[in-house]
């Protein structure tokens, strides 16, 4: 028999819930995957086609940028084409802002540093507030007020987080509170101890990144080490990966953060020893093959194929689904317990086997656990009066996949 498997407590930031298109942004709900155009916004067909690309790569929000008037103007075009929320960047010019809320978009980003004052600032917030539109109130280390780099010598942490309270303060005062906050610098350290920072003293959602992270694949690592460590910590909501080039590799690589941080997992992860001298299977083609087919799976499972009989088997037992291999052949473990063994040339497939029947029981187990919570809620309304009984009790319809 397997022994227990070892649970993380998981606690995320309690944060607000704002409204963004058809997403919830904030609370409990999943942290949204998010990119940005590099097209022309006014070059309707162009950006059109490439948010279809964002959409078909799993992005869930897209923001185009907005700095003139002839961008403005299309919007709602771009808008009644696309099937994500749309987002719009406004930098130092406030009437962009206040025309883009003249089209039916789900969320405006201002850089309060560049705006052009408090005045300017409290004008897109009352027509957001009017049009019932979210705002990401986005503070940069670039391009901080004069007056917090005059009090603290340069945008550190705790200059990034008064500036964005700030501008929270004047928006809640003009009675609008759906804000989402960004504190973004290009230096990893920055953005960590802001972030931290900021979620000790406000429960506004966040959007989380490491901005001009550069070129893959270093701005992949880069943004990883800056991201990792506050969804760990449970910080962030919305998440962007800034790459330099075409941004739909942007969509992979913050799943993948998100996946390896089991912030949010969508897919089998399959876990593989390092090739060294001694293995004793072709590990390398086996894991082709296995990735190769898993593709399109959704199950949240790890599954490990290690190499060699030094760290294998308690390293297989650990995962969810792994084989230990050596010499042509395999113990299968599931659920911590060795189940069989198998010749190389069967590997794959017994994994998958293997899946197949993972999937099965999960399935089985949360059927036997909506049973198990409708029988209350059946006895409650056999005993109640007309008056008492609940709608639902007896009557959970969830979907079973």
């Amino acid at each position: 028999m397997g022994g227990p498997m070892y649970q993380r407590e998981f606690r995320r930031h309690k944060t607000r819930e704002v409204r963004v298109g058809d997403k919830v942004v904030g609370g409990d709900n999943p942290i949204w995957v998010q990119s940005m155009t590099t097209t022309d916004t006014h070059d309707v067909e162009a950006t059109v086609a490439q948010i279809h690309r964002l959409e078909e790569a799993g992005c869930e929000l897209v923001r185009v940028t907005v700095p003139k008037p002839e961008d403005a103007a299309v919007l709602t075009a771009i808008k009644r084409r696309i099937h994500i929320p749309l987002i719009c960047d406004i930098h130092f010019d406030y009437r962009m802002a206040l025309a883009a809320l003249d089209h039916p978009v789900d969320k405006i980003r201002i850089n309060p540093g560049n705006i052009g004052g408090y005045e300017r600032f409290r004008q897109v917030v009352r027509k957001c507030r009017d049009k019932g539109v979210a705002m990401r109130i986005g503070v940069n280390a670039g391009s901080l007020e004069k007056d917090l780099l005059d009090k603290y010598g340069y945008p550190c942490p705790p200059a990034l987080v008064e500036s964005v309270l700030r501008y929270i303060e004047i928006a809640e005062a003009e009675g609008f509170r759906d804000i989402i906050v960004s504190l973004k610098s290009s230096d990893v350290p920055t953005v960590v101890e802001t972030y931290r920072l900021y979620a000790q003293q406000c429960d506004y959602p966040t959007h989380i990144g490491v901005t001009e992270a550069g070129k893959p694949p270093y701005a992949v690592v880069k943004s990883a080490c800056g991201l990792a460590p506050l969804l760990l910590d449970g910080i962030g909501d919305t998440i962007r990966v800034s790459l330099l080039g075409d941004p739909v590799p942007e969509v992979q690589a913050a799943f993948d953060i998100l996946q390896a941080t089991g912030r949010r997992v969508r897919k089998p992860e399959l876990i593989a020893c390092p090739t060294c001298g001694r293995l004793e299977i072709d590990l390398e083609k086996i894991v082709a093959e296995l990735e190769q087919r898993l593709a399109g799976r959704k199950t949240p499972v790890k599954i490990s194929v290690l190499g060699c009989v030094v760290n294998g088997p308690g390293e297989a037992r650990e995962a969810d689904i792994g084989i230990a291999a050596g010499r042509g052949k395999g113990m299968i473990f599931r659920r911590g317990r060795m189940v069989r063994t198998v010749s190389e040339a069967e590997m794959v497939d017994a994994l998958l086997e293997e899946l197949d029947r993972w999937e099965q029981e999960e399935l089985a187990a949360r059927r036997q656990n909506r049973t198990d919570m409708t029988e209350p809620d059946a006895a409650a309304a056999s005993s109640a009066s007309p008056a008492t009984v609940s709608p639902r009790s007896g009557s959970v319809s969830l979907p079973l996949v």
